[in-house]
């Protein structure tokens, strides 16, 4: 049903999250993040509501990260049925995933990442994804994505995927990259990459133009002079 990947550049202290599923807009129920405090998946039998709960003990530094999830689940009373995964900061990690979660799953922690997948084609794919991202070079965008293609070269889900999502967070409040394929009916994955190349190179001028208008590049649309 989902499988995702949380990861941290270790250079620049980007965080963020690639993830992809077969129901419909993953990208506006699972992945959370926040600058400066952490990235969450939140996956199988979604709530919500524990990415920003789990982001905002992060923030108070009153919990560690295997501590604020912890805390997060046991406000839950369905918890069996979530599989969540969490990194903070600094690069450490957490994850979870209930009894009672979908077919065949799987949850790896590596170097400056967590990977977790349910309703897998077999274990090998949250294996290959955590692999993936530890080899990978370049920004922390295609490191996800890269790893996210090793996911479904090593088979991916049991079913067909029909939607993915990239979220990353620098330094701003908001989101640096929040790219989505809501619905595919094939290779959503491959179309998220492309939407990704095709923002690449305009990524860091919109950060430009909100924070000083008069530095920012003209792109020739009507009214951008």
């Amino acid at each position: 049903m989902t499988f995702s990947i949380v990861g941290r550049c270790q250079q620049t202290g980007q965080l963020g999250i690639a993830i992809s599923s077969s129901s419909i807009s993953v990208g506006a129920r699972c992945p959370w993040v926040r600058a400066g405090v952490g990235a969450v998946a939140t996956q199988n039998v979604t709530l919500p509501a524990l990415g920003p709960q789990i982001l905002d003990l992060l923030d108070a530094r009153q919990h560690a990260c295997e501590a604020a999830l912890h805390a997060a689940l046991e406000s839950d009373e369905w918890s069996a049925y979530r599989q969540v995964t969490v990194i903070d900061s600094q690069g450490r990690t957490a994850m979870f995933t209930g009894d009672q979660a979908l077919g065949l799953h799987n949850a790896v922690a590596g170097s400056q990442c967590v990977a977790a997948g349910n309703m897998l084609a077999g274990k090998q794919v949250i294996d290959a994804m955590a692999k993936a991202f530890e080899a990978s070079e370049g920004i922390l965008a295609d490191r996800l994505l890269a790893a996210m293609h090793a996911a479904m070269k090593a088979g991916g889900e049991a079913g067909p995927v029909h939607s993915a999502a990239l979220k990353i967070v620098d330094t701003t409040v908001w989101p640096i990259v929040d790219l989505r394929v809501d619905w595919a009916d094939d290779d959503p994955i491959g179309r998220l990459d492309a939407l990704w190349q095709a923002y690449r190179p305009q990524m860091n001028d919109y950060v430009t133009r909100a924070l000083n208008p008069t530095a920012a590049p003209s792109y020739g649309v009507p009214g951008d002079e």
